[in-house]
């Protein structure tokens, strides 16, 4: 007795064991990667693609290794200062948060929001 099973992926009748699910390696993959597609993200990936769009606005807006921006000019690229990997505390006390190599710290003058932009640098790590 021949029992009709298709391939989950391309719709294609299956030879073989009983339990196949898919004709070769090429629909299994692409089975799941369209499955994880259409799935909700998960909140690793939430975060691992903030990190990675902050990362990459901080390096876009500080060339010379040490500057200050206005804090909407960061958000309005789609910064979110609630995400970044570790921090940095100064002489003076002041806290930078950095994402990865790029660093940050909030400040308000004049009644402005505005963000001192600066790098890691080797003495940091003491």
């Amino acid at each position: 007795m021949k029992i009709n099973i298709k391939c989950l992926s391309c719709g294609k009748e299956l030879e073989g064991r009983s339990d196949k699910k898919f004709c070769d390696p090429y629909c299994k993959s692409s089975y799941h990667y369209k499955k994880s597609v259409n799935d909700a993200p998960r909140f690793y990936d939430k975060v691992a693609n903030q990190l990675k769009l902050n990362r990459r606005i901080l390096k876009h807006f500080n060339k010379a290794g040490k500057v200050t921006i206005r804090a909407d000019q960061l958000s309005k690229e789609g910064f979110n200062s609630n995400y970044f990997t570790h921090y940095w505390k100064n002489a003076k006390g002041d806290v930078y948060l950095f994402v990865y190599e790029y660093g940050f710290l909030k400040r308000t003058e004049h009644n402005i929001d505005k963000y001192i932009l600066i790098q890691w640098q080797e003495y940091m790590e003491k």
